[in-house]
């Protein structure tokens, strides 16, 4: 595996564990390496989207869509970064414009249902947008807000429960608020009079120390904020027994709040204590239910629970939680998961099919169905017997056999070269690929069948009969094989370049340049092409 593809295999795990930040360092690097990659870009701008770093995701996006225009998924990306940064109308434009190119493609369906809703839900509640906290980050008039518990709490009150706006308004902070969100200067006067002269300034008294928001919560409230904050330093430390014992602290003394069991978990996945941590979530998730906690939350809860369960290997559960997260909040990542698991858990049923007695079982069963003439039969059991033992090169072959009958050389010359893919040193099912070919009139790559046959067993009577056969019919009529050839779009392609036509000059005066020749793969690979075609010779 090249370098990139390790680094994007490592961004692909990261991302999948919550490592948002790890994963963006990863891709960057692959993109480093290879910047014309717009699968690299659509990674990164989810890693970015996760971190909640919305422009940087948009941008990542945008690239993506530049590099591979008639790709549905960077439509999908820039749709979803531009819903998160609030900007509905060009994030369904976005979707739309997939759609056009894509449409079946249901992640951009459902994502665009999900950006409408998400606009309606704006208009009707303008606290329920996406990127609220992302906008009031970067307003000096509320950033300072987001640090205050109790003004978070407010927000998600107003966000959970849109009723409780009337009884709000009094509160300074929810104007100054809805001002950043609405983008209206709060702070402006109307001047309907004349200016007024400025009334003298009263001595100026030292200023009182102002009274934390923090203070108004309840003691226990307070104190564990205080000890979640501690346990946070300490996790980021990897001191996770300490975190732990801040955490505890803070379930005890605030047990309402689902954020502190969720970081119990956390720490618990990061000990490689899943059984811990799928208990912790789960609590979580009552605990939240019985609190109207954010349904983000309850999907994050789930989710952790599904990352548990896949390092447990525990495939099909890892599967039914990632579902459960998508049915409280769908994302593309946890979309992205299901596609992986579904592979994962596919691919385990396929192995746990295999049974090679079985296989034996089903090719004698085949070989009897054959020999009575009974094609179709025969192929459901050869069938059978791969889906037993795929790594059988013989069961692949004899189907082939059974297809030829049937005149279905396409599917014939499929299983014939799957079979020599197995095993190479399968004399037998070179030789069927040259009768394939023959069938399929398909003289010169049938030569080369046979030949790679007469390599194993020179003296093998059916590779003889088949390279004499095909030696004959190339010979006998050479002007229908090369308008054959000259009709093949990929022989055309190697006769017009002129470093080939060059070659081929050369090797005409000098026949023991074309060892030199064959050394360069990609020049190998054209003179076989000529070769199979029967437009050239070589003795």
């Amino acid at each position: 595996m090249d370098q990139v593809s390790v680094l994007k295999e490592k961004g692909n795990a990261a991302l999948q564990e919550g490592r948002f930040e790890e994963a963006i360092k990863y891709y960057t690097e692959a993109i480093n390496l290879d910047g014309n990659n717009h699968v690299l870009y659509s990674n990164r701008s989810a890693a970015y989207a996760k971190a909640e770093q919305y422009q940087q995701a948009l941008e990542d996006a945008e690239k993506t869509v530049a590099l591979k225009p008639d790709w549905g998924k960077g439509y999908s990306r820039k749709g979803s970064a531009l819903a998160y940064l609030g900007k509905y109308d060009e994030s369904i434009d976005a979707y739309k414009t997939g759609l056009q190119l894509d449409p079946n493609n249901a992640q951009l369906k459902s994502g665009l249902e999900e950006v409408k809703a998400q606009k309606q839900a704006a208009a009707s509640n303008p606290f329920n947008t996406p990127n609220l906290f992302a906008k009031l980050a970067k307003d000096p008039r509320t950033k300072e807000l987001l640090q205050d518990p109790e003004y978070l709490m407010l927000l998600q009150e107003l966000r959970n429960n849109p009723q409780a706006f009337g009884s709000k308004l009094q509160d300074p902070r929810i104007l100054t608020t809805l001002g950043v969100l609405f983008g209206i200067d709060t702070d402006m006067k109307m001047e309907t009079d004349p200016p007024q002269p400025e009334p003298p300034k009263p001595k100026q008294e030292p200023p009182k120390p102002q009274k934390k928001e923090e203070d108004n919560l309840p003691p226990e409230k307070r104190e564990a904020l205080t000890e979640k904050q501690l346990g946070n330093e300490a996790y980021k430390k990897k001191n996770f027994e300490e975190a732990l014992a801040h955490y505890n602290r803070a379930v005890e003394l605030d047990p309402t709040e689902i954020i502190y069991l969720l970081n119990i978990a956390a720490v618990y996945f990061e000990q490689k204590e899943y059984d811990k941590c799928i208990a912790h979530c789960e609590k979580a998730i009552e605990v939240g239910r019985e609190n109207r906690a954010d349904f983000k939350l309850i999907a994050k809860a789930f989710t952790r629970i599904g990352h548990a369960y896949k390092k447990m290997e525990n495939w099909k559960q890892a599967k039914v939680y990632y579902e459960k997260s998508m049915s409280e909040h769908r994302t593309p990542e946890i979309k992205t998961l299901l596609s992986d698991i579904d592979k994962i858990i596919k691919e385990e049923e396929r192995k746990a099919y295999i049974d090679p007695e079985k296989a034996e079982e089903e090719k004698e069963l085949g070989n009897q169905k054959y020999k009575d003439g009974d094609y179709p039969a025969a192929i459901k059991h050869y069938t059978e017997a791969i889906k037993r033992n795929p790594d059988d090169p013989k069961y692949y072959s004899n189907r082939a056999a059974c297809y030829t009958k049937l005149a279905a050389f396409d599917l014939g010359l499929k299983d014939c070269e799957k079979c020599v893919e197995i095993d190479p040193k399968f004399i037998k099912g070179w030789i069927r690929k040259g009768k394939i070919l023959q069938g399929m009139q398909q003289q010169g790559k049938a030569l080369t069948a046979y030949q790679k046959a007469l390599e194993l067993d020179p003296s093998n009577s059916e590779a003889l009969e088949g390279y004499r056969s095909c030696a004959v019919s190339v010979s006998s009529n050479p002007e229908e094989v090369r308008k054959r050839a000259m009709a093949d779009p990929e022989v055309q392609s190697i006769l017009r370049d002129p470093a080939m036509r060059l070659i081929l000059e050369q090797m005409q005066s000098d026949p023991r340049a074309l060892q030199d020749h064959l050394k360069n793969p990609d020049i190998a690979a054209k003179l076989q092409k000529l070769l199979e075609s029967g437009l050239i010779a070589i003795h």
